[in-house]
């Protein structure tokens, strides 16, 4: 559409759109108003109850794998033990106090947003779509948080408990700690909390009214004179709930830097103890308010270093991490003279106009790198399950107990290995799908959890493109991330992959099988991960059904025309020996006796 040109334009444009805006903002706020009540009861007290049910059953059993686990040492073990009714008590007063803030928030906000929502879908009565949109499905999302947040207690954490008992120690040695060095650890830790703490949150507050205003005068410029994201007229709507709820998320932000700020100061401990020195922890206290000023510098575009000292705690140099070297060197190359850098103080580019927010949005869904993910789980499992390499028997213990390691972390890390071997083959630049789907560091979301596996899925990319493998031992590795600890079944499944002859060949493969079923194995504990699984799953049975079926068919059919031919011939030879016996008798085969006949069929057979 034209762009208003002009401040007539631009205030018709302005002043047209507010009736439009308030009359959907107060159609979601009566909605939300509406079913509220009924989604906060059903989160709190879903919540609730999961929390609360398991808790006897995560304190006993924390502790018996703590005390049991094998990558732990003695010292270590003691010292946790100590220290976890800590947070074994807080976690159900966090649980329920974080259910109580979820339930409202996902009740009241979340039927708002379907509303303006509604404007932007391609439907015929967008009148009765503002309406309803956002309403039922509400109040079934409650009941999917109840769900996530069962499987993440039940499942989810059994399993990690358990991979933390069963797990050897790395280099053959448990990890321990040195008793003698926390008591300073801790002192320096406890120090660090008190002072860093308070400091953070004024640094927070203090920067707040400049993030308050700064993100209005944005977002405000943008929706006047429909620029960057906002000049397509759907997502206008947006724009403007943008700006009522900005003051939100800036609270939220100096709630975050309340609650990391905790952490922050008690990393003064991690310094004194791999340091061994209490000095260079309380240099990092120092030196925290500084990181945290840069940061938030960095976050707001604003210019950059810290009115804090920034005290070396470290006894050799560490490497800044992520967003802060990225910003030294995208200024160390505006100093050289290089284009596309941004200098310090400058303010924040702005968004291309060549993509609109809806598109923008899509791109960085995290829900949708995930339906791409379960998309290609089936695919593969529908092929494997034609196949008979996935039976039957596999899909209904899993159903029963959800611990077949061959569905929950084989499939799995047999599709991210075929999407690898893919985006190797294609060069592609990020994770490519064989659907064609790419995901690059262009359009990859934002989400700290996704880059957890996103690095490395690329360094395990880098490494196939690195080895060069024939298609002989793709298919072995095909084998051994699916069929791993099923000698078997691997030796059963003729897909062409033999192992290759040299020995240290074969260690790099089954070590790249092992680094994807535990990042398979990881991706399985997530809250989300066994919902949307078992839906792959429920998908999979008919197919392993009628697999069955037809294999049960096609054998029935073989052994039915085996046995016709078995009898044919046994007929045949009966008829000969019967003649053969009679043929010098003067009476009829009628005549002979019964042991006779059965003595002929006998030698017959």
């Amino acid at each position: 559409m034209d762009i208003p040109s002009g401040f007539p334009a631009t205030l018709w444009s302005f002043l047209s759109f507010l009736p439009f805006f308030i009359l959907l903002f107060l159609l979601g706020i009566i909605k939300g108003a509406i079913f509220c009540p009924v989604v906060w009861l059903v989160i709190t007290i879903g919540n609730s109850a999961v929390i609360f049910g398991l808790w006897p059953a995560h304190v006993i059993w924390t502790y018996v794998c703590v005390v049991r686990a094998k990558r732990l040492g003695p010292n270590l073990k003691a010292v946790l033990c100590i220290g976890l009714p800590v947070p074994l008590i807080l976690w159900p007063l966090v649980g329920l106090t974080g259910s109580i803030l979820v339930g409202l928030g996902y009740g009241l906000f979340t039927p708002l947003v379907a509303t303006f929502e509604a404007i932007g879908e391609e439907h015929e009565n967008k009148f009765v779509d503002c309406i309803l949109k956002g309403t039922w499905s509400t109040v079934k999302g409650s009941f999917t948080v109840v769900r996530d947040v069962t499987d993440t207690c039940f499942h989810s954490y059994f399993s990690l408990m358990d991979d933390l008992r069963e797990q050897p120690p790395k280099n053959g040695s448990p990890l321990d700690i040195k008793l003698l060095e926390l008591p300073g650890s801790l002192l320096v830790g406890l120090l660090g909390v008190i002072v860093d703490v308070p400091m953070i949150v004024l640094i927070a507050l203090w920067k707040s009214p400049y993030m308050l205003l700064k993100g209005w005068h944005r977002l405000v410029h943008d929706l006047i004179g429909r620029e960057g994201p906002f000049m397509e007229t759907v997502c206008v709507p947006f724009a403007g709930l943008a700006i009522l709820l900005w003051p939100l998320v800036v609270i939220a932000a100096v709630l975050s830097a309340f609650v990391s700020s905790f952490f922050l100061g008690f990393y003064a401990a991690v310094v004194v103890y791999q340091e061994s020195s209490i000095k260079l922890g309380l240099a990092y206290v120092v030196s925290a308010l500084a990181l945290f000023d840069e940061y938030a510098n960095d976050f707001l575009y604003m210019r950059e270093g810290s009115c804090f000292p920034r005290p070396k705690y470290r006894s050799q140099n560490m490497p800044l991490s992520g967003t802060l070297s990225r910003r030294y060197s995208l200024s160390k190359e505006g100093s050289n003279g290089k284009s596309g850098s941004i200098s310090p103080g400058n303010e924040m580019p702005g968004p291309q106009r060549s993509k609109s927010l809806k598109k923008s949005i899509q791109e960085m869904k995290t829900m949708q790198m995930w339906d791409h993910l379960f998309e290609s789980y089936e695919r593969y499992g529908r092929n494997l399950v034609g196949d008979n390499i996935i039976k039957l028997s596999d899909i209904e213990e899993w159903n029963h107990t959800a611990k077949c390691k061959i569905l929950s972390v084989g499939l799995p890390a047999y599709s991210i290995l075929q999407n690898l071997l893919c985006s190797a083959k294609h060069d592609s630049a990020g994770f490519r799908f064989t659907d064609g789907t790419e995901i690059t560091a262009m359009n990859r979301t934002g989400d700290r959890l996704f880059e957890w596996f996103f690095e490395p899925l690329m360094i395990i990319k880098e490494q196939i493109k690195a080895e060069q493998l024939e298609e002989s031992e793709e298919l072995y590795l095909s084998k051994l991330v699916l069929l791993s600890g099923f000698p078997d079944r691997m030796k059963a499944w003729q897909n062409g992959g033999i192992p290759p002859p040299d020995d240290v060949r074969r260690a790099e493969l089954e070590a790249l099988s092992r680094r994807l079923q535990g990042i398979a194995a990881s991706i399985s504990i997530m809250p989300t991960f066994r919902r949307r699984f078992q839906n792959v799953v429920r998908n999979l049975h008919p197919v392993a059904v009628e697999s069955v079926s037809s294999s049960v068919h096609s054998q029935g059919s073989i052994a039915e025309s085996n046995i016709s031919e078995v009898g044919s011939k046994s007929r045949n030879r009966i008829s000969r020996l019967f003649s053969q016996k009679s043929g010098g008798r003067k009476e009829h085969s009628s005549d002979m006796t019964m042991q006779e006949r059965n003595r002929y069929n006998d030698e017959a057979v």
